[in-house]
């Protein structure tokens, strides 16, 4: 195997051999590129992020700035949302499912380094896959942590640190993330807290 391949097997890997460098410097300029293109030309922005993402459906907006380390190893589903300053190291693959929407400064980090630090000292790291799953809503400023699995319809509360997977239907939030509670029908006709939709084309 070589670095590439111990990389996507999330094995330890050496991040300077075997093309692995070069490879996150062509992806920077294109991130680059996409983060200077002047806001008025949406075209010429939608384009280039869909070079940058690995995989996609319809429907993929994301509010520069963004980061990552090769966007290759990026999969959305469609009618993906990230506001502005999303950050996803990935290293590993990162798999997101469709509806998501991720507010602003949410950082998502396949990337990991031995505790030891003999072990650290010796140049190897690991990517261990992230998969966030449908209709998921991420909190601004949270951060989700290698290996993490989150289920369909999950929201995440701001300030989260995900370092657990967490199940289908659920709120959870906090340092570390736990859940809070289901989401039930009856949260169906709240837009915030107890508001209750004071319209009908919501449903």
């Amino acid at each position: 195997m070589n670095q590439k391949e111990r990389m996507l097997a999330n094995l330890p890997y050496k991040a300077w051999l075997d093309g692995l460098e070069e490879e996150r410097l062509e992806s920077r300029k294109k991130v680059y590129r996409f983060n200077n293109t002047p806001p008025e030309n949406e075209e010429e922005q939608a384009a280039l992020i869909r070079q940058i993402i690995g995989k996609h459906g319809k429907n993929l907006k994301i509010e520069p700035p963004f980061h990552c380390d090769y966007g290759s190893n990026i999969e959305v589903g469609e009618n993906f949302f990230a506001n502005f300053n999303l950050t996803i190291l990935d290293v590993g693959r990162v798999k997101i499912g469709k509806n998501a929407q991720i507010a602003p400064n949410v950082s998502i980090y396949t990337a990991g380094h031995p505790v030891h630090p003999d072990s650290r000292n010796s140049g190897y790291e690991y990517g261990i896959d992230i998969t966030i799953g449908d209709n998921v809503w991420i909190g601004g400023s949270s951060v989700i942590n290698p290996g993490v699995t989150i289920g369909n319809n999950v929201v995440i509360g701001s300030g989260s640190v995900v370092t657990k997977d967490i199940p289908d239907n659920v709120i959870a939030a906090g340092n570390p993330c736990r859940v809070i509670r289901s989401i039930t029908e009856e949260d169906r006709k709240y837009y915030f807290k107890d508001r209750e939709f004071d319209v009908e084309d919501y449903r």
